[in-house]
């Protein structure tokens, strides 16, 4: 069920670690960022477009992870963009003939069946340092920046001050940066310096997984993550996050933050 956020902006949030799915109405159709997750899911959220009489009019992938490449025949053969580096990404991936054996290992075992790959991570690349999305619609800024994976964007609805952020400022999910990068830390760092950048144009936030918010909720949450980080720099547990205790939403975060501290100590 998709759930308006404010006039002409929707949301499904899926089953699966609470993955949201952003839709953005415009003249011609829809521009729906992140589909996801389960074939259920993307079936259901073709049908309410249906019912409301709104056709897919373009879509976006803000980075090049498999539970942000995701699409479903229903949606049509509308342009599914990204940025040039996160499409340069995703292409060389599927160039190996092997890459649904080697995407298997990524989606957990429990949903693995419910996951569809058909249409998986077949995007079309902005032009480099492309700042808008192309479509007939309200104005969509392409925040590029280097936090979490090669090429991720958020993206500001500037009619409406939506910040559609991507995998960055999730209440439920700690920062986890890119280790192939040169320096995943700062990247994500500077990430959050983008994004306090443009606060003051944000209303509403809607982060690749958990709860929407509004601008003090932003604020807040980078201020968390930029926590993290420090702590995860210096080697130290971070101090009274949320999304590491005992009322954490979910409990295996504390896993994904010890391998991911073992992998940086490694660095």
């Amino acid at each position: 069920m998709l759930s308006p956020v404010v006039e002409g902006v929707r949301v499904h949030q899926s089953e699966f670690c609470q993955t949201n799915t952003v839709v953005v109405d415009g003249d011609a159709g829809a521009l729906l960022v992140d589909p996801g997750i389960l074939d259920d899911e993307l079936g259901e959220i073709a049908a309410d477009l249906r019912a409301s009489g709104t056709p897919v009019a373009a879509g976006f992938a803000t980075h090049p992870h498999w539970d942000h490449v995701l699409w479903h025949p229903a949606f049509g053969t509308a342009p599914r963009f990204a940025t040039a580096r996160g499409a340069g990404a995703i292409e060389v991936f599927l160039a190996n003939e092997a890459w649904r054996e080697r995407v298997a290992p990524m989606i957990p075992a429990d949903i693995a069946e419910r996951v569809p790959l058909t249409l998986f991570g077949e995007l079309t690349g902005l032009p480099d340092g492309a700042e808008w999305i192309p479509w007939d619609g309200p104005r969509v800024r392409v925040v590029e920046h280097r936090a979490h994976a090669a090429g991720h964007a958020a993206l500001l609805i500037e009619e409406s001050g939506i910040l559609v952020a991507g995998d960055l400022l999730s209440d439920v999910l700690v920062p986890l940066v890119d280790h192939r990068a040169e320096d995943p830390v700062e990247d994500y760092l500077a990430a959050l310096t983008l994004i306090e950048s443009i606060a003051d144009s944000v209303g509403t936030v809607i982060p690749g997984h958990g709860s929407v918010t509004g601008p003090d909720g932003l604020r807040d949450r980078v201020e968390l993550d930029r926590a993290y980080l420090l702590a995860l720099r210096a080697g130290e547990h971070p101090a009274n996050d949320p999304r590491l205790g005992p009322d954490a939403v979910y409990d295996w975060v504390a896993g994904v933050h010890e391998r991911q501290a073992g992998l940086l100590a490694q660095r």
